[in-house]
This record gives structure tokens, C-alpha cells and sequence, in this order.
């Protein structure tokens, strides 16, 4: 194993059905603030007084803070310890409802279709859907796209989730 190139999981390591369950993310006012000066600088993202004026009631973050947080906790969760080569792109990203000051979210990743790479032998696809939830358990973020990972290199032997 001595190669500073091996990682844990592998494309062969995400067959159908396979799910994760990761976050453990609360959301802080300075948090949704500063992301939405930076991002998304609508009033009910930025002002107590607007956001209790508008349809959420409440501050609430911006739908693409919940998106990046998303990616936050699956990066720490299980994605630093892939053969990650990136995504071609998302096919659906919906806001469910929405995050207040002072949620916790959570998320599970299932796997729904994983098929090697014909033009990159290497390589596989892996479609999956990222469901975020909050503390009471209620979804607040889905997201279905596709991940493209490495294939286990034959000098590191099958794991046991291998095809």
C-alpha cells in the first residue's frame, strides 16, 4: 500500500443502493449573513427585519449555502477518502424548506445507478441523490446528479464491495 496516491474508495466501492449517512452542520447567524453578503445578498438572507417581513418568517440561509453545506459534509463525511474525479453535473437541485438560524442538518447519500466509463476505462459513473434533513427530520434540500470516480487500481486487490 506504500502508493501516496491510494485512497479508500473506489468506484467499485458505490454499488446500487449503497447509502451514507453524514453532517452534523448547525446553522449560526454570522454564517448565513457572511454567505449571503458574498453570494446571494437578498434582504431575508441578510436582515432579521426583512426576513420576518417575508414569506420565511424568519433569517433563513440562502438555498445555495444549503447546496455548498451539502457538499461540505460529504467532502468531510467521505469524499476526501475517494478516487474522486469530479462531476459532469447535476440533474435536479430542489429547496424543500427552509434553513433557519440555528438548524442542524444532517444528510444520507443513496446510490441509484453506477456503470463503468466507456470512454475512460479507469473510470466509473456513480448517480446518486443527496437528501439534506434538519434536527426535526425534515428534508430540506435534495440533489441528484452524477460523480465520476477512479477505479481500483488492480495492485491494491478487491475490496470487498467490488463488482
Amino acid at each position: 500500500m506504500g502508493n501516496a496516491d491510494h485512497k479508500r474508495w473506489y468506484w467499485e466501492d458505490f454499488p446500487v443502493g449503497t447509502t451514507r449517512e453524514f453532517g452534523g452542520i448547525e446553522l449560526t447567524r454570522e454564517a448565513i449573513v457572511e454567505f449571503a453578503r458574498q453570494f446571494d445578498p437578498q434582504p431575508f438572507h441578510l436582515d432579521e427585519e426583512a426576513a420576518r417581513a417575508s414569506i420565511f418568517g424568519a433569517l433563513c440561509a440562502s438555498g445555495w449555502h444549503t447546496a455548498s453545506l451539502a457538499m461540505r459534509m460529504m467532502w468531510d463525511a467521505y469524499l476526501r477518502d475517494t478516487a474522486s474525479l469530479g462531476s459532469p453535473g447535476m440533474e435536479q437541485l430542489r429547496w424543500l424548506a427552509p434553513v433557519y438560524v440555528g438548524d442542524r442538518l444532517d444528510g444520507r447519500l443513496e446510490v441509484l445507478e453506477a456503470r463503468p466509463m466507456a470512454s475512460r476505462p479507469g473510470a466509473g459513473l456513480v448517480r446518486s441523490r443527496c437528501t439534506l434533513r434538519n434536527q426535526h427530520g425534515k428534508a430540506v434540500l435534495v440533489m441528484e446528479g452524477w460523480s465520476i470516480f477512479g477505479r481500483r487500481p488492480a495492485d491494491e486487490g478487491v475490496g470487498q464491495n467490488a463488482r
